[in-house]
């Protein structure tokens, strides 16, 4: 099963989610490949909401730190 690549980019990742999206709402997957597609989205997801976390850490702390000079 295919993960979230280390050097993949948020972008990728996204239009990589989006592909599975659609291939799910175009009823273009067998129901074996189904369960699979999901199981691969939500690591993209998580991949994805971590990426979130770690780019709003980094901009609260470069805020703080710019409200501190």
């Amino acid at each position: 099963m295919p993960t979230p690549k280390k050097k993949e980019t948020y972008s990728q990742a996204m239009e990589r989610l989006e592909k599975i999206v659609s291939q799910i709402d175009n009823n273009e997957l067998e129901i074996d490949a189904l369960a699979e597609k999901i199981k691969e989205a939500n690591e993209i997801i998580a991949f994805c909401s971590d990426k979130l976390t770690k780019a709003d850490c980094e901009v609260k702390k470069l805020l703080s730190d710019k409200q501190q000079d």
